[in-house]
């Protein structure tokens, strides 16, 4: 059975830093994803990251603050994410791909984890 399981959210102040973690169990992913939801907010793309780790793509309103990164080993994948903002409050989720391709289309991964809460305050 696939199952993602997120960790690392939490509250804390603008300009802060909190990594996230996302492991994966049942079946090795070629692409992953990070998406986040923001109350009353469609479900928006953060980061992709490849199999090797290689790749990465970002949204432009996370590019600079935000890394993806993964160890394969473990099937564990992670965003760093320093100098927050208010705006990045949201619940985060990371997706799984069978493809190898990475996609910014939440529609476009097949398994999803259940989320975990990041609060900014300014």
């Amino acid at each position: 059975q696939v199952q993602l399981v997120e960790s690392g959210g939490g509250l804390v102040q603008a300009g802060d830093s909190l990594r996230l973690s996302c492991a994966a169990s049942g079946r090795p992913f070629s692409s992953m994803g990070w998406f986040r939801q923001a109350p009353g907010k469609e479900r928006e793309f953060v980061a992709h990251i490849s199999w090797s780790g290689g790749s990465t793509s970002y949204a432009d309103s996370v590019k600079g603050r935000f890394t993806a990164s993964r160890d394969n080993a473990r099937n564990t994948v992670y965003l760093q994410m320093n100098s927050l903002k208010p705006e990045d409050t949201a619940v985060y989720y990371c997706a799984a791909r069978l493809s190898r391709f990475g996609s910014s289309s939440p529609t476009a991964y097949d398994f999803w984890g259940q989320g975990t809460q990041v609060t900014v305050s300014s």
